[in-house]
């Protein structure tokens, strides 16, 4: 068994920790202009700005069923779609709000239809809750609205009460969570009480004073018990979520040093939402790796698609979710039920480990294919059996000796050196799997 001791969580992480790696959604009005999730801040739109969306909104090619079966090809065991993003749009039926799906031309209730849909396909279900909310009209002016630069910014806050958003947040949480069944995860989004702009002197951000976080995760809980539910309402609970990079090293309590239930958060170009004219998209190598590191770490990755406002995954999306369906359908034991190595293990160059949590097996995920020998010092004596993890060929080794001619070359005695064939196999990353004593 592995001998990592993670810190205990409120929610049940087992099967988080197992499964390794899901799809986040982020879809709604933003995906229309096809320039950001956060247009609506960054051109400082007003409502009328933005009314022409929420007026033509029609995805009429929405299949969730599709994206459910991509979801499931690309070995996602998981799926967190944004039932509200920061715009303040519902991708559901609420009855708290009018800014929502079904008063858009597409009448209908789009959470409702991905909940099922994956679900059918065996995949858990999480929601994405924004905590912030740029059309509520109790929603005051900070640091990152649309209207923080408005001359009168502070007079337009007159009259909107922060306690009544409050509210109006639990009414809709207590919607997610009593109306679609079992829900997997609940991720938060997102506190910035410390965000100060030196142009904004007047104006401060917002945490979890305002979001009355205390009350909005304890109603969470008392409805859905086992809930997993993120750190971003500033309130310490099941899991840490770094976004947009990756950790170099195992996220560790900052207080206590004890190893964290974490999973970091991607995406497949340079933003969330829908953005047509992006261009920075990850090679299929940086899209492997990235997951292969991850767990490596002893994390999850959960890797972004942006739907079109028409309701489908674009071309580049779907190439995208290819590379890991091609990867994962034959790598997928190097992932799954998988995490750091133990420390008696240490990677060559160009080389990532993960150990299934038995202990049973290691795996070399060769990020840079060696020219006809595999050498890992430290190994001797501790492998019982090795071949490839895509077609379980066999892979012939020796141990304190060098197989190659390499004159005047003593190998050291803890050398096991692997013979691998001089072509690199067809995939992006080739993976050496070890059956241990």
């Amino acid at each position: 068994m592995s001998s990592y001791q993670v810190k205990k969580t409120l929610g049940d992480t087992a099967w988080f920790r197992h499964d390794r790696f899901g799809m986040f959604i982020h879809w709604g009005l933003y995906a229309m202009p096809a320039r950001h999730e956060w247009i609506k801040k960054r051109e400082e739109m007003t409502d009328e700005d933005y009314a022409p969306y929420f007026k033509y909104f029609d995805p009429d090619l929405y299949d969730a069923r599709e994206w459910a079966r991509q979801a499931k090809a690309a070995g996602m065991k998981y799926a967190v779609f944004t039932s509200k993003h920061h715009e303040g749009f519902c991708m559901w039926d609420s009855a708290y709000t009018d800014y929502k799906c079904t008063n858009t031309p597409a009448g209908r209730d789009l959470l409702k239809e991905f909940v099922e849909a994956f679900r059918a396909e065996g995949l858990r279900v999480g929601f994405y809750y924004s905590l912030i909310d740029w059309h509520h009209p109790d929603f005051t002016i900070d640091v990152n609205h649309p209207q923080r630069n408005h001359p009168d910014a502070l007079k337009m806050n007159e009259g909107r009460d922060m306690k009544r958003y409050a509210e109006y947040m639990r009414s809709q949480v207590r919607e997610l969570l009593t109306n679609y069944g079992k829900i997997d995860i609940l991720w938060f989004d997102f506190s910035y009480s410390q965000h100060k702009e030196p142009t904004l002197p007047h104006l401060r951000g917002k945490g979890k004073d305002d979001w009355e976080s205390e009350k909005l995760i304890a109603l969470a809980r008392e409805l859905q018990p086992g809930i997993i539910i993120d750190n971003r309402a500033e309130i310490e609970q099941d899991i840490w979520t770094p976004e947009q990079y990756q950790p170099q090293s195992w996220l560790r309590h900052k207080e206590t040093g004890e190893l964290l239930t974490w999973e970091a958060c991607q995406t497949f170009s340079g933003s969330w939402g829908y953005y047509r004219d992006e261009t920075s998209w990850k090679s299929p190598e940086m899209l492997i790796q990235m997951l292969i590191k991850t767990v490596s770490l002893g994390g999850n990755l959960l890797m972004n698609v942006g739907p079109t406002a028409r309701g489908y995954f674009d071309a580049r999306a779907e190439a995208a979710l290819k590379v890991y369906a091609d990867w994962m359908k034959y790598n997928a034991r190097s992932i799954y039920g998988c995490t750091m190595a133990e420390p008696e293990f240490t990677a060559p160059n160009g080389c990532c480990l993960t150990q299934s949590e038995d202990g049973k097996r290691l795996y070399v995920h060769l990020f840079q294919y060696p020219f006809a020998y595999l050498e890992l010092p430290g190994f001797a004596g501790k492998v019982d059996y090795a071949q490839f993890l895509h077609d379980a060929s066999e892979l012939k080794f020796s141990e304190r000796e060098v197989m190659h001619f390499s004159e005047g070359r003593t190998a050291a005695e803890d050398l096991l050196v692997i013979e691998l064939p001089v072509l690199k196999p067809g995939c992006v990353v080739p993976v050496v799997e070890l059956f241990l004593k």
